[in-house]
């Protein structure tokens, strides 16, 4: 099955670090890239049928040849690349992309410290990490450059780790010089004893192909610990389940994507 990446550009200034990040990354797995847009359109009120489907197909248009331009400029020509802007809303359009024959990756960007409140905690990319199939992959906005020699898979107790959707992504990576540390954030030390087992399994289930080990933050301060060890080098990826505390408890989310993945500057993938 051909491999695909769906990019989600909004044209910000940020966009053109995480089309280059894709692209990047498409070019070592032999992928293609889908470069998609939502278009916002104003029509008049007073606007009957025929002119608001011209205003529409001309934002689109219009939104397709930026969007043409910029993968022109930013992208390896070896690249397949095709794009859509339409003003559908796109958890609908990425729900029928996800139907089509292709193993997808949906990259989305991150903007700011300011803007991470509103993205996690309700509006349009936390809608699509919990409606759609894919994984994603959120980058934040300092980002261009795609390495991936160590990655970190966070394991947490109150949901387990689909090993499927992780094997199906490590189809996008290539095993040479890459490690993986699944790692656990421990609130009391008996659940750590149970969480060490689970660990070990991962360890021994991921072996084959890639250097793998485990680890457990169960001191006073269990985050600073595991940002010492995701040092915020570029060569880092980090991997969470959607549905694990990591992502509905707000202690531990403004801990993940504040410090690690956004200040940090670390990948961020998250499995259907």
């Amino acid at each position: 099955m051909e491999k695909r990446f769906i990019v989600l550009i909004d044209f910000s200034e940020f966009s053109a670090n995480i089309l280059k990040y894709a692209g990047e990354w498409a070019s070592q797995v032999n992928a293609e890239l889908l470069l998609l847009h939502e278009t916002q359109i104003i029509i008049p009120a007073l606007a009957n049928q025929e002119n608001r489907q011209e205003i529409i197909k001309a934002a689109n248009d219009d939104a397709t040849a930026k969007l043409i331009t910029m993968s022109s400029t930013l992208v390896s020509k070896s690249i397949k690349v095709s794009w859509a802007a339409t003003d559908e809303n796109l958890l609908i359009v990425l729900n029928r992309l996800s139907m089509q024959d292709y193993e997808n990756l949906i990259f989305l960007g991150l903007k700011g410290t300011s803007m991470l409140k509103n993205i996690f905690l309700g509006s349009f990319t936390l809608e699509i990490i919990n409606k759609t199939s894919s994984t994603i992959v959120a980058i934040p906005q300092a980002i261009f450059r795609y390495t991936h020699e160590k990655i970190y898979v966070a394991v947490t107790d109150n949901i387990p780790l689909n090993t499927l959707a992780f094997f199906d992504f490590l189809k996008f990576i290539d095993p040479v010089n890459t490690s993986i540390t699944f790692f656990y954030l421990a609130k009391t030390q008996t659940k750590s004893i149970g969480m060490e087992k689970t660990l070990q399994s991962l360890v021994e289930l991921f072996a084959t192909n890639y250097n793998t080990d485990y680890a457990i933050y169960e001191s006073d301060a269990p985050f600073d610990d595991i940002k010492r060890v995701i040092n915020n080098t570029i060569d880092e990826i980090l991997v969470v389940q959607r549905g694990s505390r990591l992502l509905t408890d707000m202690l531990f989310r403004k801990f993940l994507i504040n410090e690690l993945v956004y200040e940090g500057e670390t990948p961020l993938i998250i499995l259907p």
